[in-house]
């Protein structure tokens, strides 16, 4: 995979995809405001799937369980602004202002297509991606403008930027339905449903009555072959959707689990 990202502070970055494909599963440690130059991305959430391309402006909250899957398009490479939003700083912004905050239980993708004021903002931010002596606190200046515009086109978005709690306990047995499709270490979802290690795993006996790397690939093979079956999708977008990292593995534990491979169920004359 040819992979190039250009750097003015570790929290603005111009990210560039020449191959044709990029997948990857993360939970997100801070706010990133994205927008794209070219290419194309689909962000499956618990809630739904999201499509992004040329001219999309996005803000992806915090402590959010996705899979990213990048494209090119047209012909260009997979290409974007990427300014990250860290509670740090948001900390130091907020402190100086009079804000009431009503923090929303799961925040959302929120999108900002074709916005002048913030289209201006992000793509200014080009030319500095080659200078070797960046003006002092340019960095800094470009967030604040951001958050700025933020702020007055989008009236509740104080509602998830000066949100500073970490993740509290919550219903394990109600997460993990939502999110198994995640393919995250163990003590990712432990931190997300506010558990140590032990007690995530502790919990999870009690309410599954199994270890949850069986329960996690049984609920991800059973929802792949309700894809396969209800949507016709293909082998290699399933694969990847339901937390699988590569076809052959997915294949294999998809044959052992249901007695035949997900070609030969597409490929049947009657839904099994």
């Amino acid at each position: 995979m040819d992979y190039v990202a250009k750097y003015i502070t570790e929290d603005i970055k111009l990210s560039c995809y020449e191959d044709k494909f990029f997948r990857s599963e993360i939970t997100f440690d801070q706010h990133m405001l994205v927008w794209f130059i070219s290419g194309e991305t689909k962000i499956v959430q618990a809630e739904g799937t999201y499509r992004f391309q040329k001219g999309d402006i996005f803000l992806i909250p915090r402590n959010q369980l996705a899979t990213i899957i990048n494209y090119p398009k047209d012909g260009l490479p997979h290409k974007t602004v990427v300014m990250h939003l860290t509670k740090g700083w948001l900390q130091n912004y907020y402190a100086k202002l009079d804000s009431k905050v009503n923090p929303e239980k799961i925040p959302r993708i929120r999108h900002y297509n074709n916005h002048p004021l913030l289209e201006s903002c992000m793509a200014s931010l080009i030319p500095y991606f080659d200078m070797q002596d960046l003006p002092e606190n340019i960095a800094n200046l470009k967030i604040t403008e951001a958050v700025t515009i933020l702020r007055s086109i989008d009236k509740s978005i104080d509602n998830m930027l000066a949100n500073f709690e970490d993740p509290g306990k919550i219903d394990l047995a109600e997460y993990m339905e939502h999110n198994f499709m995640f393919n995250m270490p163990i003590e990712k979802f432990g931190y997300l449903t506010g558990r140590s290690l032990t007690t995530f795993k502790r919990d999870f006996k009690k309410t599954f009555n199994e270890t949850p790397q069986k329960w996690l690939t049984q609920k991800r093979l059973e929802l792949a072959h309700y894809q396969f079956v209800e949507k016709k999708m293909k082998p290699i977008d399933v694969c990847y959707e339901v937390g699988f990292e590569n076809l052959s593995h997915f294949s294999f534990a998809f044959k052992k689990h249901f007695g035949y491979t997900p070609t030969e169920l597409l490929g049947a004359p009657h839904t099994r």
